[in-house]
């Protein structure tokens, strides 16, 4: 995660993390890193210098969510579905570097824990992802 924050300073991005002590969740901590390793790394790359990226836990009932939110780009609803794909790149973001494999890999890596992901997105508003992980 050293690499996401030296990103964000360098991009004067402003990161916040609220998480409440003493969760009960049952993950895989290796894989879920990665995938939210994934997210953050996203979020880093298509948000303005000057911008916000916020990191959240909620406990729900049944989910733990880890929310990623940021200011950055967006995705065009239209867009949204395809982002999961494997090798799947807007062609907006082609001079970021990247495969378009970071998103797939979140996904598979959430789903093979019994949990999901998704996201609400707007062009030029930015984008929030959710991590939803099942409580055991």
């Amino acid at each position: 995660m050293s690499s996401i924050v030296y990103a964000a300073e360098k991009k004067e991005i402003a990161v916040s993390v609220d998480c409440p002590e003493n969760l009960i969740i049952s993950h895989d901590s290796k894989w879920t890193s990665e995938a939210l390793f994934n997210l953050l790394d996203n979020a880093v790359k298509y948000t303005p210098s000057g911008g916000k990226i916020s990191v959240s836990v909620v406990q729900w009932e049944m989910y733990v969510e880890v929310k990623v939110t940021d200011t950055g780009k967006g995705i065009s609803e239209s867009n949204q579905a395809a982002i999961f794909r494997r090798f799947y790149r807007e062609e907006e973001v082609n001079d970021q570097q990247g495969v378009g494999i970071g998103l797939y890999l979140a996904r598979e890596i959430v789903t093979r824990q019994g949990g999901y992901i998704k996201v609400v997105s707007e062009l030029g508003q930015g984008s929030e992802f959710s991590i939803m992980l099942p409580v055991r």
